[in-house]
């Protein structure tokens, strides 16, 4: 898989970003340019969703937050959200 290119953020994911607290948002950094580098590497469990998140995929941050996000073409993705399970409601 290449590499991502270009990651674009909505509104919706800053802001929930900006509420985290620093820790973890240092963490979601250095997910981020493993992501980057490898969208699929295992230490991110990135995965596709379903049902009514069926274009969404969702890979982790740590064992509680994960980042949902959608693939814009083969090296472009949206981050959309970034939280716990309840993300995906």
């Amino acid at each position: 898989m290449p590499a991502i290119i270009s990651i674009s953020r909505s509104s919706h994911f800053i802001r929930s970003l900006k509420r985290l607290p620093l820790e973890l948002q240092a963490e979601t950094v250095e997910r981020e340019k493993i992501f980057g580098t490898d969208c699929f590497d295992p230490k991110l469990k990135t995965h596709k969703l379903s049902g009514k998140l069926k274009n969404q995929w969702s890979f982790s941050v740590n064992y509680q937050y994960r980042i949902l996000f959608e693939f814009l073409s083969k090296n472009e993705v949206l981050f959309i959200d970034i939280g716990d399970h309840d993300i995906y409601k």
